[in-house]
């Protein structure tokens, strides 16, 4: 409706703008061609914003003026997102987000990810930006777009340290392996062993009670995750430190999203300049790996060493 009665104003204006050219000798083809330069700017302008509304996001300036941002992280993966004894979320993933609000000079809402759905909340526009341990795929690239990395990972597998497994030969026939739905582990495993037999879980709770309870012989996850919950949890072991190739975590947007995407690469290129993924680093990270493993896991300013 706006475009037609765009439309209409400025076929009006042209014809005054005629009707005027017959009074006045100077100026007025001037004054219609500005007419239509600026209503065909107005038509352009309407056209991005339905185009951006239509491919389910919201642009950079929607978000400014909407004083919100909605940020996917999980809430029970400590020590990169979890939700703390009073509530409020944690974590080196939310130690970004934070700055990424404070940044944009806007509020932010958070959204409880799980990591079979981190695609489906960009492609639906449930969230804005997924900051929940996402790590850089081809085919993940193909659905939706990554900023720059902030972090290394690599897949990693832990066992009881009474039957620890060292290699993935060690897996017997009947054994199986935990994973969680829809991460890295799961599609490795799938594509490189599938003769290993995987139990899934949608969420990493599930997954941690799981293999608590000895469901199975081992847990594939990312080598940060694993061996986190090695180091928390006495009588396991990391058997596999670093399993396939080594990848980067990153942010994610939605496929198409340019202004958000080229926002979000300059502020992680600025940030690096005060070493601030470092600092987030120390500020969550610090307690559960300590300080052998802070330049191995940090990328700063988008630039993998």
């Amino acid at each position: 409706m706006r475009n037609k009665l765009l439309r209409r104003l400025s076929s009006g204006l042209l014809i005054t703008a005629v009707v005027a050219a017959s009074f006045t000798a100077c100026g007025s083809k001037e004054d219609a061609g500005a007419t239509t330069e600026t209503a065909s700017a107005e038509s352009n302008e309407d056209s991005t914003s339905d185009a951006s509304s239509s491919a389910g996001f919201r642009t950079l300036d929607e978000i400014k003026e909407s004083g919100t941002i909605n940020i996917g992280v999980f809430s029970d993966k400590s020590p990169f997102g979890y939700v703390d004894e009073n509530g409020e979320y944690a974590g080196y993933d939310v130690y970004f987000a934070e700055r990424i609000g404070k940044d944009l000079g806007v509020e932010i809402n958070y959204v409880s990810t799980e990591a079979a759905n981190r695609i489906e909340y960009l492609q639906t526009g449930k969230v804005d930006i997924i900051l929940a341990n996402f790590t850089v795929t081809e085919e993940r690239a193909e659905e939706v777009d990554f900023a720059l990395p902030y972090m290394n990972v690599a897949l990693g597998v832990v066992s009881p340290s009474d039957a620890v497994i060292e290699s993935l030969d060690d897996i017997g026939a009947d054994d199986q392996v935990i994973v969680i739905s829809g991460t890295t582990a799961e599609t490795y495993l799938t594509k490189n062993y599938p003769d290993i037999k995987l139990q899934k879980y949608d969420a990493y709770a599930e997954a941690k009670t799981a293999f608590e309870n000895g469901n199975g012989v081992a847990w594939a996850n990312d080598n940060t995750e694993v061996i986190a919950f090695s180091l928390e949890n006495e009588g396991y072991t990391v058997g596999i430190p670093s399993l396939g190739d080594n990848d980067t975590i990153a942010p994610a947007v939605t496929k198409g999203n340019e202004t958000l995407l080229t926002w979000l690469n300059d502020e992680i290129t600025s940030l690096g300049d005060e070493q601030f993924f470092h600092a987030d680093y120390e500020a969550t990270l610090l307690d559960t790996y300590g300080a052998d493993y802070e330049d191995t896991l940090v990328v700063e300013g988008g630039k993998v060493q």
